[in-house]
């Protein structure tokens, strides 16, 4: 658990700390929620009709994926027509977690939010959970204790976390680049076009992605990309775990012989 050895904040404090933050954020015109004409809300009308069960219900999800350059725009974008009133990025140790809460205006939102699971910020898919009140204010209290005054974007305060091991050994910074990458964990309909598109920062050409086949002539899930130079192919690494469909990606520094042997193979 995220917080299992620090202390819970529910009481009166740290709900003060919370009301605090409550400012809505600019957005476009509410798809469910907006007050009607006079002020009626509409997503809870007067009468037998209102939907008194829904009212009881804390209006937060929690994010949890999201990019470690992730900013308040991209939250508000990827939550586009919910009414959000905070976003609060979650850190841990200084860095951020990949986590946010977002409080909404109406508990009924929450269930449009959770419509909004594995869909993608950039080429990260994004898991929506339901929140308790108490999740909430407990994390806005330790971002304040920690000194993350605001929760707030990692963009302005984190570095990247130290990547992930690997079964095929740690990567880091020392690995040898020879201008070869490997891709691992491709979607198996997976373009050599889409390939280019996952590194269009660099120039590529068809020609320089080669997708490895198994014996039976299948996609594997693998590929070898030939980028212009050693220093390239060791900047396209800050892809490694992205997505592509729906695919995380891992990326290996390579060489030309390793290429050239798992292409062969395929010929037998």
């Amino acid at each position: 658990m995220m917080y299992q050895k620090k202390r819970k904040y529910d009481g009166n404090d740290s709900r003060a700390m919370g009301l605090k933050r409550h400012q809505p954020y600019p957005m476009e015109a509410s798809l469910y929620g907006a007050p009607a004409p006079g002020g009626m809300n509409m997503m809870y009308p007067a009468g037998p009709f209102g939907y008194s069960n829904q009212a009881s219900l804390f209006p937060a999800v929690r994010l949890r994926g999201l990019p470690f350059d992730c900013s308040e725009v991209d939250v508000v974008d990827f939550l586009q027509g919910l009414d959000l009133i905070d976003i609060l990025f979650v850190h841990n140790g200084g860095r951020f977690t990949g986590e946010a809460y977002c409080l909404l205006a109406y508990p009924v939102q929450v269930d449009f939010a959770l419509q909004r699971n594995r869909q993608n910020i950039g080429r990260r898919y994004i898991e929506v959970f339901r929140c308790k009140r108490e999740d909430y204010y407990t994390a806005i209290a330790q971002e304040v204790s920690s000194g993350k005054i605001g929760g707030s974007s990692p963009r302005r305060n984190a570095p990247p976390p130290k990547p992930k091991p690997s079964a095929d050994g740690p990567k880091d910074d020392h690995a040898v680049h020879t201008g070869v990458l490997r891709m691992r964990g491709l979607p198996f309909s997976a373009t050599k076009e889409e390939i280019m598109d996952f590194f269009r920062e660099f120039e590529l050409t068809e020609n320089r992605i080669h997708l490895v086949l198994n014996r039976d002539g299948r996609p594997s899930g693998e590929a070898f990309v030939e980028f212009e130079n050693a220093e390239e192919s060791k900047a396209a690494m800050k892809n490694d775990r992205m997505t592509l469909g729906s695919r995380y990606i891992e990326l290996f520094a390579s060489q030309l012989k390793e290429m050239d042997e798992a292409i062969s193979r395929e010929r037998h």
